[in-house]
């Protein structure tokens, strides 16, 4: 009896399995009939793949693909073979992945000419051919000896040049199939579990179709988004100016002591894309008097807003903000979520009819008796403010809705200007591994949220996925529309938000249900070497997050 484990799963049942028995197996006993397949587990709230070994007692809860971590697990095993698939059908061909556009990923191949439609026709056969196999992808740890001798046998000398920045003398890899990668994170037990995914030619590389969480079986259809995806293009444009396209490169940076030409470079072209957006605006000054700002959470709108106002002024407009907060309608008009919560993220949240209102009558030259909402009440308030626009006057309205024209319904196309602002990253970790703008936003978010808020890091995860479903219900629908994008992401900033973040990360329990998540980042994080605060300009967005911004303002 001395070899039994006993096993809690699901938070249902209790098992009595040999001890050292793969997760695997434990779910080929009381896995029972799921909608959609499981591709990893939960143990004592740590994320791990199904070939796991349980050797003590513990709570295990199986991760499937309708879930956040099981459709990340997902996409990250698909571009592994990917990547496998590619130094076979193309030799010494190397796929690079970019990010993420629609529900794919885009890449390109790094070969001795320019692949053609074809090439990707033959890549996706051998993936094809590796799934039909179903081969095992095995993790492992190694010394980091031992795996730079596997990446130089392979020729992926960017993952070399990393290990050298990890601390740690060991590191963890997956096999399939005589290829080695890195992995951000757990993948499936085999490639048999990858059959669902779609490759096409996308000029001048391709783009890798996947499922989403919502219906994992199927791959919705791609939708194209051609402003976003030339702001992506813009982006490795810029990475490739400044020289910075991966963390090692970064890393590099920093270690040398080089990192303040890099800011002020990054900072200036920055504020060279703020004051093009206020030209654009201003050549059309005749027409249009609103200007709508939107994005998702923590892509640094508010700070863009006032650096654009700042702009605008030398340009001679006087911006004149107005919130959406003060047009909420009272708490008990509020529309509700599917779990009877109030949904302020709503746009029938929003009083528009009187929103519209009031900015025909701005426009028109009438004055208007301002709102405030009081949040403690759940009312609607007038403090005697008034506003009036002059000639040279211009509103600026900075929320979610703003890219919604059923928000400005009642305002001609021709006489707003709406601008999307979201913060796409510019480095990738390694040529497989990317870095999610999700990741990004969620990081800025936990370092703003405990400043501004006194919220744990483990609450402002906790909220991220009601966070995100208010993204894809209400903001990245829209935005497309924008009359311009605005690309907030730094390329030196994940250095410097590292300091702030791992200890909030760190204060996770791994008794704490946001524990594996505070792992995944912190694992993430511990790729970017530290970078000091002291040169980062005071009107940055960055500063919007670690504080020492010269913008003031206040969190409601």
């Amino acid at each position: 009896m001395e070899n039994l484990i006993k096993v809690c799963v699901e938070r249902e049942e209790t098992y009595e399995i040999d001890q050292g028995t793969p997760v695997q197996e434990l779910l080929k006993k009381n896995g029972g009939a799921r909608k959609y397949p499981v591709v990893a587990a939960m143990i004592n709230h740590r994320l791990k793949d199904l070939r796991t070994p349980l050797d003590r007692d513990c709570q295990v809860e199986y991760i499937d693909l309708s879930s956040e971590d099981g459709i990340r697990i997902y996409h990250r095993s698909v571009i592994m073979v990917l990547m496998r698939a590619v130094s076979e059908a193309l030799p010494g061909g190397t796929a690079i992945i970019q990010h993420t556009l629609g529900n794919g990923v885009y890449g390109d191949v790094s070969y001795s000419r320019p692949i053609k439609d074809r090439d990707v026709a033959r890549i996706e056969r051998q993936m094809r051919y590796i799934i039909e196999a179903d081969e095992p992808m095995v993790r492992k740890k190694i010394s980091k000896e031992d795996a730079e001798r596997l990446f130089t046998e392979s020729g992926q000398t960017e993952k070399i040049s990393l290990l050298r920045y990890l601390p740690q003398d060991e590191v963890a890899i997956y096999s399939c199939g005589g290829y080695y990668d890195f992995c951000y994170g757990p993948l499936v037990p085999s490639s048999g579990f990858l059959k669902n995914f779609r490759l096409r030619f996308y000029l001048p590389g391709f783009i890798l179709e996947l499922p989403k969480k919502e219906n994992p079986m199927e791959i919705p259809p791609y939708i194209e988004q051609g402003k976003l995806a030339n702001v992506h293009y813009e982006a490795k444009k810029w990475a490739n100016i400044i020289k910075v396209n991966n963390v090692v490169t970064l890393n590099d940076m920093v270690t040398k002591g080089d990192v303040g030409n890099l800011i002020r470079v990054c900072e200036a072209y920055h504020e060279k894309q703020i004051a093009r957006i206020a030209d654009q605006i201003t050549e059309n000054i005749d027409r249009i008097r609103i200007v709508l700002i939107a994005g998702p959470s923590s892509s640094g709108k508010t700070t863009f807003a006032q650096r654009l106002s700042t702009q605008l002024q030398v340009n001679g407009i006087r911006p004149v903000a107005i919130s959406l907060d003060d047009y909420f309608v009272d708490r008990e008009l509020t529309p509700r979520d599917e779990q009877g919560n109030y949904d302020f993220e709503s746009i029938k949240a929003i009083d528009s009819a009187l929103f519209n209102d009031h900015l025909i009558k701005l426009i028109q030259g009438e004055e208007i008796k301002l709102p405030y909402f009081n949040f403690k009440t759940g009312k609607r308030e007038y403090h005697g403010e008034k506003l009036r626009l002059a000639p040279s006057d211009m509103v600026i309205v900075e929320g979610i809705h703003g890219l919604n024209d059923v928000l400005t319904s009642s305002i001609p196309k021709g006489r707003k200007f709406k601008i999307y602002v979201s913060a796409l990253t510019q480095i990738n970790i390694d040529n497989q591994n990317r870095i999610p703008t999700t990741d990004l936003r969620k990081i800025r978010r936990i370092v703003r949220d405990h400043r501004c808020r006194g919220r744990s890091a483990a609450e402002t995860i906790s909220m991220w996925p009601s966070v995100r479903r208010g993204e894809e219900k209400n903001i990245f629908p829209f935005q497309e529309s924008a009359d311009v994008m605005f690309n907030s992401a730094l390329a030196y900033e994940l250095a410097v938000l590292k300091g702030s973040a791992e200890p909030l990360l760190q204060g996770i329990t791994p008794d704490s249900a946001e524990y594996a998540e505070a792992r995944r980042l912190l694992s993430f994080l511990n790729f970017f070497s530290p970078m000091a605060v002291d040169e980062i300009p005071l009107n940055s967005i960055v500063r919007e997050f670690i504080g020492g911004s010269c913008f003031v303002g206040t969190v409601r």
